[in-house]
């Protein structure tokens, strides 16, 4: 039976992406997001509790990433989580778990973004796409008026 690796965040960058140009014309950008969860405890207070995910985007992505997200913006991400594992200088195994991202939603008003760029959705596969590009088309609502006395085609 095959397995589901899927994640999705919403949360507000740490840091400016760190993007890394790589041979053959790769480009890496990497990011810290922070999830926060509130919630009040048994005595009443409440509680928030932050995470802190290391995100890594590939190609037109990264170029996406340096060009317009900042610290401090909010961020809509769907990925999978990826684990790294290598043995650092003294040797010792080590192991870092990454969200790689599949796709992206830059989320606030442009006043809320740093970076000046309009909220809008990326992806792997689509580099800019439009939420509403691919929503049919509304059509003319029909005319709903009382039909005039002489225009009657009821048969009683």
């Amino acid at each position: 039976m095959a397995g589901v690796n899927k994640v999705i965040l919403l949360g507000n960058l740490g840091a400016d992406p760190e993007v890394k140009y790589l041979e053959g014309d790769n480009v890496v950008a990497n990011l810290r997001l922070a999830t926060t969860e509130s919630y009040k405890d048994r005595n009443g207070n409440r509680v928030e509790q932050t995470e802190w995910h290391d995100l890594e985007l590939w190609g037109g992505q990264a170029k996406i990433a340096e060009q317009y997200l900042k610290k401090g913006m909010q961020l809509y991400v769907e990925g999978k989580i990826k684990s790294d594992t290598w043995q650092d200088q003294e040797g010792n195994n080590r192991k870092r778990t990454k969200i790689r991202v599949l796709s992206f939603t830059m989320l606030g008003s442009k006043s809320d973004n740093p970076g000046g760029g309009a909220p809008g959705a990326y992806s792997e596969n689509k580099p800019a796409s439009n939420p509403m590009a691919n929503q049919p088309k509304a059509e003319a609502a029909p005319d709903i008026s009382a039909p005039s006395d002489d225009d009657d085609d009821l048969p009683f």
